[in-house]
């Protein structure tokens, strides 16, 4: 819920009241105590917090709803349940994140009465708290529990729906709950409940009678006795029945059967909670409707090696694809520590004839440096700019530059052949770079009777515990392909894997020279981008998925 505005401020008088309503007289009491009355409840809100009850949506991050996403941006603090994509966390960038995820069977796990008090401690405290759970909050999710905990403290709060896994995770494995002709009804239970005990709640012989889909959430614990129940309470052994395991996720698994078959098959395939149970005929649609698994990463590994604030646009082109996706940078990016010949550069802009940025970073660090010391893009004069490709050229456009050139291959030699076109001999280059960049381009220019100058205007270094993080990463995890978008990224990373686990990287390169580079550190490139952007990049994780490293 978005805070409340500030109170009206008057020289004189009632500071709290609107001016508007001053001028009103005596006319306008009725209205000021109305006024009073409003922002005096502002107040109290301020004072005792707020509680969003959020629902997370099945599983797939990009099924948050938006509301869902203001109140993560807003919030002071987070209580959240097991089945929460991370990413979804990763909006809270200012809140304290609780984790309250429960498991059957775990004493560990927290009780209700617990998590109750937490929120209610939060929000007494004048906190703006979000209660996140999987799925939807109103649908076995205890947030009608919770919500009348708050109402009856007086605690006000917001529900906020999420995309229910009874109807989102069947659509993701190309079953429609519902459908003309077939099923006009559907049925959510929880099977969380043994279905033979004596006393049960639910009524197992209406439900086997019902026409329609049957969903069943927390299917597995009690699968075995549901299916036994059915078929004894007179359902079709023939009837189908689809499983649904960690449904809109990367992971997610299917099996399909009738309930004669489905227990054993569930046996066969080691299937583990969550999973979610489809039944009715409705389940024929899924082999035909079956979209999510046919993307070309469905299932895939994919480690990313770049700095997590450049790796969103590769992250959400791959989860895209139904890849699963790790980040783990092998790079960390700081400002030169001595920022003197940064500022001496800066002072003598405009005297160039070209100035060259080889990498966004570049650009982002010497714009940084600009500001810091009262300067702008002015400051280029009649200098020319030159971009190496479409990602440097995007943050150079963010300040306000439109390049002056970029090459048709987005390399280092790329950029050479576009000068050499453009003419080089007694025309001054400005190269803008890192500690760690290859002297090919300065070396060339000069070659071809350029006047080069190159400054560093940014550190490129190797993270602290790379090796320990690498190492239990590949114990842990299969990956699949690992990305690499520069030639520092592959270095650090082969330094940092021990030397029998190098070749068996399935390494994909951004280009030539990060090539080279996994070569040279005694890799293996599976696949190298055509393009060196994230497009092409993608492209070739998905062209390696069908080759074998060479």
């Amino acid at each position: 819920m978005n805070s409340p505005g500030p109170l009206f401020k008057r020289s004189g008088g009632d500071k709290s009241i609107p001016p508007s309503l001053l001028k009103r007289g005596l006319g306008g009491v009725g209205e000021i105590m109305k006024t009073q009355n409003i922002l005096l409840n502002q107040k109290q809100l301020l004072r005792t917090g707020f509680v969003s009850l959020v629902g997370a949506g099945p599983g797939d991050p990009k099924l948050l709803t938006i509301r869902g996403r203001e109140a993560l941006e807003n919030c002071d603090v987070v209580i959240y349940d097991r089945l929460v994509h991370e990413h979804i966390l990763s909006f809270a960038k200012k809140a304290k994140l609780i984790y309250a995820g429960k498991r059957g069977g775990y004493a560990h796990s927290p009780s209700q009465s617990l998590i109750e008090k937490k929120i209610i401690q939060f929000a007494r405290a004048g906190k703006q708290v979000v209660r996140l759970k999987g799925g939807d909050p109103f649908v076995f999710g205890r947030g009608g529990e919770e919500a009348l905990t708050l109402a009856k403290l007086k605690i006000p709060f917001e529900i906020v729906p999420g995309v229910s896994s009874g109807y989102a995770v069947p659509a993701y494995a190309g079953i429609p709950v519902t459908h003309r002709g077939i099923a006009s009804s559907v049925t959510f239970i929880t099977a969380h409940e043994d279905p033979l005990k004596h006393g049960a709640k639910i009524d197992w012989k209406a439900i086997s009678s019902l026409p329609g889909t049957l969903v069943l959430f927390m299917a597995m614990k009690t699968l075995q006795e549901t299916v036994k129940q059915l078929i004894h309470l007179g359902k079709s052994p023939k009837t189908l029945v689809a499983l649904i395991q960690e449904g809109t996720t990367e992971r997610q698994k299917v099996i399909q059967g009738t309930l004669s078959t489905i227990v054993e098959l569930s046996k066969q395939q080691k299937l583990k909670p969550p999973t979610l149970a489809v039944i009715g005929e409705v389940c024929g649609f899924g082999k035909k409707l079956a979209w999510f698994e046919k993307r070309p990463l469905t299932g895939k590994h994919i480690l990313i090696t770049r700095p997590k604030h450049q790796a969103l646009e590769l992250v959400n082109a791959l989860e895209h694809s139904s890849a699963r996706v790790t980040v783990l940078p092998t790079i960390s990016i700081a400002p030169v520590q001595n920022q003197f010949q940064v500022k001496k550069t800066i002072q003598t802009l405009g005297f160039d004839d070209w100035v060259v940025f080889t990498s966004a970073n570049g650009v982002s660090a010497f714009f940084d440096a600009m500001h810091q010391f009262g300067r702008d893009a002015r400051s280029f004069g009649k200098s020319k700019i030159a971009a190496i490709g479409p990602r440097t050229l995007e943050e150079l456009q963010a300040h306000g530059i439109l390049a002056d050139l970029i090459p048709k291959v987005f390399t280092t030699e790329g950029l050479l052949r576009a000068f050499e076109k453009s003419g080089v001999r007694g025309k001054k280059f400005l190269l803008l770079r890192t500690n760690i960049a290859p002297k090919f381009l300065m070396k060339e220019l000069r070659r071809l009777g350029g006047i080069v100058r190159e400054v560093v205007v940014y550190e490129t270094k190797k993270p602290p515990h790379l090796k320990t993080q690498l190492i239990q990463l590949f114990k842990k995890e299969r990956i699949d392909c690992v990305t690499f978008t520069s030639a520092s990224t592959a270095a650090n990373f082969y330094e940092s894997l021990p030397k029998e686990k190098r070749l068996m990287v399935k390494a994909i390169s951004i280009g030539p020279v990060t090539s080279r580079a996994i070569r040279a550190a005694g890799g293996r490139v599976a696949r190298e981008a055509r393009e060196a952007t994230v497009k092409g990049l993608v492209r070739a994780i998905q062209d390696s998925v069908r080759i074998k490293v060479v």
